[in-house]
């Protein structure tokens, strides 16, 4: 062994051929180099060639990963929802999205909840009654529909300029619906307003300078009250150039209604059905169908009409709506046939006559009493206007004829008159021209004359509906009036009929009429003498 003067080695033997793989390896180290930590790494790398692993490192990764994941499930089954601490910021935030969704929707439940509570308080002040589902809220006031519905700042300024501060009760409610897009079916007292109540949705929702055709049809039961509502219609439509078209005899039988530009139709049945049939009138694009007057344009001569006008309005998203003073359950069961989804609305007592109108009832015995009974009401306290109901067009004329020797200014209206001759008795009687107008039942259903005093049936009325529409000439628009009816002894079995009216509306009623038997569905329309005939000679 050869010699070396450290004295690290003295007293041993080392065998260099045993280990010269490692003098060599020492041998070929830098200086500088730790050899200790290159002898731990070549060791790794040996043991790593020696001895190959059963899975790789990324095997065992996914391995490990694998169990970590199933515990992990196993732990959150176990764990309840609410009480997890260890949730991602992605579940709470979804949680708090959720939350706040729910609490959203009970609050706008809640708020619903009460919307509907002040429109029932508010219905319950103005009288309102409706039966149907998700009914519109009903107006506060006429500013509401250019809040709500967005309604055109002229047509509110025509509203003031005619003086309609505020919406009467069918008003508040029928105008929503119609906006709505809803049906409806309306009942309300006479002179309650039902003409604005559906013209107002037909403006607001018809372009007027559209040459589409007819786009609004309005029929109503007489002439007369079909001129007034188209008068009515152009007045509150005054500043849009809107076309509203009356029609009339000429026009239902020699319009070329391709070429006349028309918005917005008013007419009888018997015209419009005559110019649909005839003179091809197109009624396929008519958005808004309205029935004035409803319970006369269902009887029997109308029917048929009405029935054919409605089948030719054949637009799907057309809106039907139907007003009247009275609405007898016949016509309700009948008008549902072709409305869907209507709602039903009724201010006051179902027919019933308005509280406004004080009511008396004038036992003449004959018709010479009647006539003598008219002619001392005058005498003793006359304040004119004066209408006078008579029971057919003859008696109108004699009844005419009779006051026509007294100092009274009076007129008369009926059917055998031409329309030139109705128009001008109407427009007299409206200017004072005309102090008593005698007149039949034509224009017993929605005429409005202003300021009218006194309506005097000098024929009992055929019906309670009549009774009804009669009176209503009188106490419109928020007036006073009064309504006297006589009644002779062929009369008495239908007193209780008209004295159930009076009750409902207020007025007092002897007992001994309320206690005589209701005749029900049957008209009164007795054969009578001549005005002023004197009572036959009964003794033998």
């Amino acid at each position: 062994m050869e010699k070396t003067p450290s004295l690290l080695f003295a007293g041993t033997h080392f065998d260099r051929k045993r280990f010269a793989k490692d003098i060599a390896r020492f041998k070929a180290l830098p200086f500088h180099s730790p050899p200790l930590v290159l002898l731990f790494r070549q060791a790794k790398e040996e043991q790593e060639d020696r001895y190959e692993p059963e899975y790789k490192e990324s095997q065992l990764t996914e391995m490990v990963g694998s169990k970590k994941e199933k515990k992990r499930k196993r732990n959150d089954s176990e764990v309840v929802e609410g009480f997890n601490v260890f949730k991602s910021s992605k579940s709470l935030k979804t949680r708090d999205i959720t939350t706040t969704m729910i609490d959203d929707s009970a609050l706008h439940r809640k708020e619903i909840e009460k919307q509907i509570e002040r429109d029932s308080l508010f219905r319950k002040k103005h009288g309102i009654h409706i039966f149907g589902y998700a009914v519109p809220s009903p107006l506060r006031n006429f500013d509401e529909l250019k809040s709500r519905f967005g309604c055109k700042s002229h047509l509110l300024r025509n509203f003031f300029e005619l003086k309609f501060k505020e919406p009467t009760p069918i008003q508040r409610q029928a105008i929503p619906i119609l906006l709505s897009g809803r049906e409806c079916f309306a009942c309300a007292p006479t002179g309650s307003g039902k003409t604005l109540a559906f013209l107002i949705p037909m403006l607001m929702k018809i372009k007027p300078g559209h040459k589409e055709g007819v786009k609004g049809l309005i029929i109503c039961p007489t002439r007369e009250l079909a001129a007034q509502t188209t008068r009515e219609c152009k007045k509150v439509a005054k500043g849009k150039k809107f076309h509203i078209k009356l029609m009339t005899k000429e026009l239902s039988r020699c319009g070329d209604f391709q070429k006349i530009p028309c918005e917005i139709l008013v007419s009888t049945p018997l015209r419009v059905d005559f110019a649909v049939r005839k003179r091809k009138l197109d009624l396929s694009r008519v958005e808004y169908l309205v029935l004035d007057e409803s319970d006369k344009l269902f009887e029997l001569g109308f029917v048929e009409q009405i029935d054919s006008v409605v089948k030719a309005c054949s637009n799907p998203s057309i809106i039907r709506s139907l007003f009247s003073a009275t609405l007898p359950d016949s016509v309700e069961e009948l008008a549902r046939t072709i409305m869907h989804d209507a709602v039903r609305v009724i201010v006051g007592r179902k027919n019933s006559a308005s509280a406004l109108v004080k009511q008396k009832l004038l036992f003449a015995g004959s018709e010479k009493g009647k006539l003598l009974a008219l002619r001392l009401s005058f005498a003793e306290s006359f304040n004119p206007p004066v209408l006078v109901f008579v029971q057919t067009k003859e008696r109108a004329k004699e009844l005419y004829k009779e006051l026509a020797f007294d100092d009274i200014k009076a007129d008369v209206i009926h059917a055998d008159l031409t329309q030139e001759q109705r128009d001008d008795a109407v427009d007299d009687f409206r200017a004072g021209k005309t102090w008593v107008l005698i007149a039949t039942d034509i224009i017993a259903r929605g005429m409005d004359f202003k300021g009218i005093n006194c309506v005097i049936n000098y024929d009992f009325p055929e019906s309670a509906s009549a009774y009804i529409h009669r009176i209503g000439r009188s106490g419109r628009a928020g007036r006073a009036g009064e309504a006297v009816t006589l009644f002779t002894e062929e009369d008495k079995p239908f007193l209780r009929n008209i004295a159930n009216v009076m009750k409902d509306s207020g007025c007092e009623v002897p007992a001994w009429i309320l206690s005589l038997p209701k005749l029900k569905r049957k008209k009164h329309r007795p054969k009578r003498d001549s005005v002023g005939a004197e009572p036959d000679d009964t003794e033998e």
